[in-house]
């Protein structure tokens, strides 16, 4: 899809958008803007919730930096680390499960460790994302949040991270490596699965996936309803995949805008 075929997000059909069991949505620059959540964002999830949509956030951040937001958000869930960790409130607590076994994640810890090492050693001017502490499943180098990386010394990190054997993203601010089959994609099926007890294949006309950046092209391609935030267009020569609708709000206000757009069929 090119660009020229993504429709502005006010030309959803009506019909569709009745249609609509939920929302999944990436968090960085989709929800945040400058690293926050901003109120329009937060109110609109919490109307979503109230119209009886689910909303389930499917991000690259780390286990540890999302479970506040697991818990105090009005969602049914986040899936952290690109789809290897589900977190959601069960009852009072919060509940929090793996896509991985104990022993893979053991072992996978130790090969992470010695790639960040890796990258950090061979690729001058490289830090790891200041979240890190909070990672189980992953590694994260900064490339927009808090550090600056040239397109060449991104590529760079994902050329070194995909040699030894990893998956390999880029969302707006972190560039994330990680062993394993699991991808947001898989992710978003499995915690539709276990919380809702609903098959997203079967019904995946009906979830809106908001994006905005490279690592959202698998859902872009995936999700017949996939929309991009304005801001997506500062990826525009990197996109290969482009989503079927783009907000004329960026960040926390083009989620609100997909949201209003949804909330007026109900």
């Amino acid at each position: 899809m090119s660009v020229t075929s993504s429709r502005p997000w006010a030309e959803l059909p009506d019909t569709d958008a009745r249609a609509v069991l939920g929302v999944l949505t990436d968090i960085d620059d989709t929800l945040t803007t400058a690293g926050a959540i901003t109120p329009d964002a937060l109110a609109a999830l919490a109307q979503l919730q109230a119209a009886g949509l689910h909303v389930i956030a499917i991000t690259g951040r780390p286990m540890g930096w999302s479970e506040a937001f697991a818990r105090d958000w009005p969602i049914d869930a986040i899936v952290a680390e690109n789809g290897a960790i589900a977190l959601f409130r069960d009852g009072d607590a919060l509940a929090i499960e793996y896509a991985q076994d104990d022993l893979t994640r053991t072992r996978n810890a130790q090969r992470l460790r010695a790639v960040a090492a890796r990258v950090l050693r061979e690729l001058p001017g490289t830090a790891l994302a200041r979240d890190s502490a909070g990672r189980v499943t992953d590694i994260a180098i900064d490339h927009a949040e808090f550090a600056q990386l040239s397109a060449a010394q991104l590529d760079a990190v994902v050329a070194l991270m995909r040699a030894e054997g990893m998956n390999a993203t880029v969302s707006s601010i972190h560039i994330n490596g990680w062993f394993g089959e699991h991808t947001k994609l898989s992710g978003a099926r499995w915690i539709v699965r276990r919380l809702l007890a609903r098959e997203l294949e079967s019904e995946r006309e009906r979830w809106v996936y908001v994006g905005d950046s490279t690592n959202d092209q698998l859902m872009f391609g995936h999700f017949p309803l996939s929309v991009g935030v304005a801001n997506l267009m500062e990826f525009a020569d990197a996109l290969t995949v482009w989503p079927a609708y783009l907000t004329r709000g960026v960040r926390g206000a083009g989620f609100a805008e997909v949201a209003q757009r949804l909330l007026a069929q109900r």
